[in-house]
């Protein structure tokens, strides 16, 4: 993957999301209306923390969030999720 320019600010951090399932654990082929949105995803990118909240996931980490955690955004062709490190729910 190409290298990512974006910085995000204060307790924020930049999710690529993991890629959706597309078959079930029978083989049954699940179609794109039927996937649910992944909620696992590797940290990209890191801000820097604010002086109360030091970061505690850095880049690489696999991480766990909400269903309905953060923005997506389209970058370089990509699809990612800016959101708030209190959103992550678990490094994994």
């Amino acid at each position: 993957m190409a290298k990512i320019n974006i910085k995000p600010l204060a307790d924020r951090v930049l999710v690529e999301p993991a890629q959706a399932e597309t078959k079930t654990a029978s083989g049954i082929i699940i179609p794109d209306t039927a996937k649910e949105k992944p909620q696992k995803g590797k940290i990209v990118a890191v801000g820097p923390g604010t002086k109360d909240e030091p970061m505690t996931v850095k880049v690489g980490d696999m991480v766990l969030y909400g269903k309905y955690a953060g923005t997506e955004l389209k970058l370089d062709g990509g699809d990612f999720l800016i959101m708030r490190e209190s959103d992550i729910l678990a490094i994994v």
